[in-house]
């Protein structure tokens, strides 16, 4: 059946209409349908206003205050103006107030337009206040404005150019920290997995600290609760006990407390640290709290205080520290931080302060077009005890380079002391990459490297690690000449092939090569008796020095002069420091008038070298020492 449509106007259709439908047709007797209309918007139903103007505004100023009590108990701004927190907490406050007023004063205005004339007029002290909180905000910002205040900027650290060999001692074995923060972390969790009684209500901490502790260095972090109903179950006696990690022995302890510690991080409410110490100090900002402990153990939470320096909220510094006993509560302020606090200045800022001064010490545009002199620190750092203090390292690089460094510095930690070290030499990450390559085979990862001082020569030092996250060997890299490079399974051993690297390059004499590592003891005498024994396949000689009943095993293999050594010959046998017993391992043996060479044939010469014990550039006839028992 054939389809007629009919185009004419009139009859139904518009082409020039919307959709194509025209407006009014006919209904086929005359009558034209009305118009279409909107239907009408519903009338809003008037809102009362609540009391009078006096009720109405005590109503609002209450509901204001208690939303501001809840939000700085939970939030803890510091109300103090450098602090751009304490800016929103009171623009909240204003926000508050005024939409209360809307609501108590039965308020309806037409759009946003309406409402901001409402409070304009109904909310002025408010309104007011807001506005000149922008005012400040914004002078305060443009005051501190790195383009217009590059010098300030560039003088937030104080430098000092110092000699490396002269100010960095050569640091003995008992010094040098060979753990890094995943390691001792896993120590640490090892440890209290071996508690029955604490693994199943705490956890530990993330956040270890590297602190001299009685002379040694150690990473120090205190318990937590395991979760909230272990909280509830726990509180009232406190964190029992802290963890304690030997960097040298590699020993990890679980100190535990006569009376637990009560104000920590880990707490809640009143006796969380972060609220407890901002109901003591309301008007002061603080850094992350770090925990350390006292030379009597005692445990603490160091909080330093933040200033802004520049303008209302740049040039952000330190001055002094609240000390918190973490047992009673008890907080001070120190403007001079007491000498066994280790950690005052965190990394990040010193690193930061020093990136300022490298880019604007010669102007903001010079860090941006020609960038003459623009130097910057290095993805990483480290920590080095000297003296009693704890000095953070890093590395200082040109900002079109990132294969050398152009120096590094020495922060101390706890009075921002800082020192700048002019050596060109790898970055850490570069001295990194040697050292694995070294022990390729192995897969072993080097941590990030420490600063040493080996026979004056600026040193790299790594810990090697496993797969199970644990140190396996140890390796030395030279930072000027970072192909130079050192590995052993002991630091001695390490040392003493980084010093005879260096001594086969020319970089120190022969004599600096056979200094004695600072772990081990030397003795000297005649030999009165010689006994020997096959033990795991190699052979071992044991001993005696006239007036001694003590033996020192010597093993055939790494110190081959044993097999030739008679009674009557006179000795040196190098032997761990602190070793007691009737018999000691001993590292190297040396005889007046003998050497290896006339033993041991040249093509044997790489066979006596202890796996692990690898040394670049070393020549064949080079034996490297015993690892150390």
């Amino acid at each position: 059946m054939p389809f007629n449509f009919n185009f004419t106007p009139g009859n139904g259709f518009d082409p020039n209409g919307s959709g194509g439908f025209g407006g009014p047709q006919s209904d086929g007797n005359g009558a034209t349908p009305p118009p279409f209309t909107r239907r009408p918007k519903k009338e809003r139903k008037p809102r009362k206003s609540v009391g009078n103007r006096f009720t109405r505004v005590l109503l609002n100023l209450l509901v204001t205050l208690a939303v501001g009590l809840v939000y700085f108990y939970v939030n803890l701004p510091a109300l103090n103006f450098q602090s751009q927190e304490f800016y929103v907490f009171l623009f909240l406050l204003c926000a508050v107030y005024c939409g209360c007023a809307v609501l108590t004063s039965g308020f309806q205005g037409d759009g946003a337009k309406g409402y901001f004339h409402f409070v304009k007029k109904q909310c002025t002290i408010p309104f007011s206040l807001a506005l000149a909180m922008i005012i400040v905000t914004a002078v305060g910002s443009l005051a501190g404005w790195v383009v217009i205040r590059a010098k300030s900027y560039s003088e937030l650290l104080p430098i000092e150019t110092g000699d490396f060999a002269q100010d960095v001692d050569e640091i003995s074995y008992d010094q040098i920290p060979m753990l890094d923060a995943d390691s001792a972390a896993l120590l640490g969790n090892r440890k209290l997995g071996e508690l029955a009684d604490m693994v199943s209500q705490f956890e530990i901490l993330s956040t270890y600290t590297q602190i001299n502790y009685r002379g040694r260095p150690v990473r120090v972090t205190s318990l937590a609760y395991g979760d909230l109903i272990k909280w509830f179950t726990n509180r009232a006696e406190g964190l029992p006990a802290y963890i304690i990690i030997d960097m040298v022995t590699q020993d990890a302890d679980v100190i535990r407390l006569p009376e637990g510690m009560k104000y920590t991080v880990a707490e809640h409410f009143g006796r969380n640290l972060n609220r407890h110490l901002r109901f003591q100090f309301p008007t002061m900002m603080f850094d992350a709290p770090v925990f350390e402990i006292d030379e009597e153990g005692v445990p603490y939470w160091v909080s330093a205080r933040i200033v802004k320096t520049i303008g209302l909220f740049g040039g952000v510094d330190i001055h002094g520290a609240v000390l918190t006993n973490a047992i009673t509560g008890e907080s001070t302020y120190y403007e001079d931080v007491p000498t066994w606090v280790d950690r005052v200045y965190n990394s990040e800022l010193v690193m930061q302060q020093y990136d300022y001064y490298g880019s604007y010490h010669s102007g903001f545009f010079n860090s941006i077009f020609g960038q003459r002199n623009v130097t910057q620190t290095t993805d990483g750092y480290n920590y080095i005890a000297i003296g009693d203090d704890v000095y953070m390292y890093t590395g200082v690089t040109s900002v079109t380079s990132d294969e050398s460094i152009i120096g590094f510095l020495l922060c101390n930690q706890r009075t921002k002391e800082t020192h700048f070290y002019s050596i060109a030499g790898a970055t850490e990450y570069s001295a990194r990459g040697s050292a694995q390559s070294k022990v390729q085979q192995m897969n072993y990862n080097a941590t990030f490297p420490l600063l040493l001082n080996i026979a004056e020569q600026p040193t790299y030092f790594m810990a090697l690690k496993g797969a199970d996250g644990l140190v396996k060997m140890y390796a030395m890299v030279n930072v000027q000449q970072y192909q130079i490079v050192a590995t052993g399974s002991t630091l001695a051993e390490c040392e003493i092939n980084y010093r005879t690297a260096l001594a086969d390059n020319k970089l120190i004499d022969n004599d600096q090569a056979e200094v004695v590592p600072s772990d081990q003891q030397e003795i000297s005498g005649v030999l009165a008796e010689i006994r020997s024994a096959v033990m795991d396949g190699n052979s071992y000689y044991f001993l005696r020095l006239e007036g001694a009943d003590t033996f020192y095993a010597v093993s055939a293999a790494k110190n081959p002069l044993a097999v030739i050594l008679n009674v009557g010959d006179r000795v040196r046998v190098t032997y761990t420091a602190g070793s007691e017993g009737s018999i000691l391992t001993a590292g190297s043996v040396t005889a007046e008038g003998k050497t290896a060479e006339s033993v041991l044939p040249p093509a044997q010469t790489d066979v006596s070298e202890p796996e692990g014990a690898q040394t670049e550039q070393a020549p064949a006839d080079v034996q490297s020492p015993a690892e150390v028992a």
